[in-house]
């Protein structure tokens, strides 16, 4: 009878962190960005052809390895999203009436180099919409 309760004991013990370990993993695939009105997914770092606009992003970036993601919102939103991500302004450009911030969050993950600085935010801002995407925006915004 010991024998039975200690190997449920151990058993349980396992489960128990298994499905800890399964949290934690869920955890490290949330999205980076709120839904905003599209959701979009990049699977290869150095280009666009491989993206995705994700209904729900959480299960696909379970399923696979993405390479960043950006969301997009209506309105000018640069103020809120700089701020909810303690970004640093590293440079900015316009064209064609967008407004592109490059920063560097401490929140966010892997930077890239463009041109000797590190980037892992970029922020497009256009007079009808927002599109936050990290490391940067693939395609177009």
């Amino acid at each position: 009878m010991r024998a039975a309760f200690s190997a449920v004991k151990q058993i349980l013990c396992v489960a128990a962190v298994l499905a800890c370990a399964a949290v934690a993993f869920c955890m490290t695939r949330l999205p980076v960005f709120d839904r905003g009105k599209a959701y979009e997914l990049y699977y290869t770092a150095n280009s666009s052809a491989q993206s995705e606009v994700a209904s729900c992003p959480l299960a696909v970036k379970l399923a696979h390895k993405t390479a960043g993601e950006s969301a997009r919102y209506d309105g000018d939103r640069y103020e809120e999203l700089f701020a909810r991500y303690r970004a640093t302004l590293v440079f900015c450009e316009s064209a064609a009436g967008v407004e592109n911030y490059y920063c560097y969050s401490p929140l966010l993950g892997d930077p890239v180099d463009l041109g000797g600085r590190l980037v892992n935010l970029h922020i497009a801002v256009s007079a009808e919409q927002t599109v936050a995407g990290t490391p940067l925006i693939f395609g177009g915004y």
